[in-house]
């Protein structure tokens, strides 16, 4: 392999110390330039000391073509943001394709100029929640099963090899329901990292108060390590609403975004891998569809809705903590390989990451070493809409399921709006199997 090919090699997956940190961004409707301005804008948000560079993508195709790379990859060259690359899994082998067609594009156009730029690929976004009964009975688009979307991994791992992004660590993105779920296990036992979509807000069968938020996030978190026994975790999407109907006792409010903002995020920002949802959406007076926004109005602005300092949150609160530990937790650091058991810590892989899937005396998983495994302990999150599924029509999702809203898609175009998928309690999780149970019986009789 010629020297200018290793360096790209070596360069493309970042080594960076800090965990990575930003947004989710939907493809619908944005060009070089919109995205451009979007990632400038986070970047430069009062109070967070321009501590948020990532972006998470729910496609690598760009609106409106059929195979092109998207273009919040020049974007992001230009502004130096870090991406997490999602492939669209929910359309069938024939829209896969497409998905990557664009990425080895991006592989054949980018390599020279993404310098530490790629956290890595996620296969997917809550495929599996829309394909279980509980996605169906809320009319979700279809999704992808375990095996099927096993099969969309290896295609992406074939179709890196030899690239500058062959060392990226591959995950896939879905709500804690279905990483809970055992017979989901087969898929993420072949995964570097698992994304988790998580919104307290909807879980409106609990006390979901914003009181209770911080220990049903916990929650979801521990069934999610107990689910994938244990393996890197990522937090995908988690927010709460500035404006919105209430579910139960959760109101959307700016101050309720607020305390979530500072006992959820703060804590873990700058240690695990957080994306959060989301900057800016359809703004703040939305009355059927909760906003998630950090940014009101249609005019991106510097300026956030609420303060997103962390001063004097970033181990929990005033002297708080949260005595939940990870139910998979270990007190000693493991390594973390990609699913052909090789190390993908680093661009090289000439060493191998580790992360500890304990959590701090905070709740708060506890991570070591670099991002490019994204090796993480803990991380729950969302769906469609706010949750992350990355399509341009965002379904709703069964109340008090616990996962955030989903979007489902007609396309890979990504929607900002969030629609309630899964429970983070135990007690959703029973009502999942019970669901399911009741259908296989049915099953049998037939």
């Amino acid at each position: 392999m010629p020297s200018s090919s290793i360096l790209a090699l070596a360069t493309a997956i970042t080594g960076a110390s800090a965990a990575f940190q930003g947004f989710n961004y939907e493809s619908k409707g944005n060009n070089q330039q919109s995205f451009e301005a979007q990632f400038k804008n986070a970047q430069g948000l009062e109070g967070t000391n321009g501590g948020f560079t990532s972006a998470r993508l729910y496609t690598m195709i760009q609106d409106g073509t059929a195979n092109d790379p998207i273009s919040a990859i020049p974007a992001a060259i230009s502004t130096k943001t870090s991406l997490l690359f999602g492939l669209w899994a929910s359309g069938g082998q024939a829209q896969f394709d497409n998905e990557i067609s664009a990425l080895k594009k991006t592989a054949s156009q980018y390599c020279d100029k993404l310098d530490g730029l790629v956290a890595g690929i996620s296969v997917g976004s809550e495929d599996l929640y829309r394909d279980s009964p509980i996605g169906q009975a809320a009319g979700e688009n279809p999704g992808a099963g375990p095996k099927v979307l096993l099969d969309y991994v290896q295609q992406t791992r074939d179709a890196i090899k030899g690239t500058c992004l062959e060392k990226a660590p591959i995950g896939h993105v879905d709500t804690w329901t279905a990483f809970a779920n055992s017979t989901n296990k087969v898929l993420s036992d072949g995964l570097d990292w698992v994304g988790m979509d998580a919104y307290p807000y909807y879980e409106n069968q609990k006390d979901n108060g914003i009181d209770n938020a911080k220990e049903l996030f916990q929650a979801a978190i521990d069934n999610t390590n107990t689910g994938t026994g244990g393996k890197p975790l990522w937090i995908t999407e988690t927010g709460w609403p500035v404006s919105g109907k209430s579910e139960n006792k959760a109101q959307a409010s700016v101050e309720n975004a607020q305390t979530f903002w500072r006992e959820v995020g703060c804590p873990r920002f700058g240690k695990v891998n957080v994306f959060w949802f989301i900057m800016q959406d359809g703004g703040p007076s939305q009355s059927d569809k909760p906003s998630f926004g950090v940014v009101g109005g249609n005019t991106l602005s510097t300026k956030p809705l609420f303060d997103l300092s962390c001063d004097g949150y970033t181990n929990g609160g005033s002297g708080s903590s949260s005595s939940s530990s990870s139910a998979s937790a270990s007190s000693s650091s493991q390594e973390s390989t990609s699913a052909s058991g090789s190390a993908t810590g680093t661009a090289t892989g000439s060493q191998t990451q580790t992360s500890a899937t304990g959590t701090s005396e905070t709740g708060v998983p506890v991570t070591s070493g670099a991002p490019s495994t994204l090796s993480t302990s803990a991380a729950p999150s969302s769906s469609s809409g706010p949750a992350g599924t990355g399509s341009p029509s965002s379904n709703s999702q069964p109340a008090g399921t616990g996962v955030v809203p989903s979007r489902t898609p007609t396309s890979p175009a990504g929607s900002n709006t969030p629609t309630p998928v899964g429970s983070n309690s135990a007690a959703g999780l029973n009502s999942v199997a019970a669901a399911v149970a009741a259908l296989m019986a049915a099953v049998a009789a037939f």
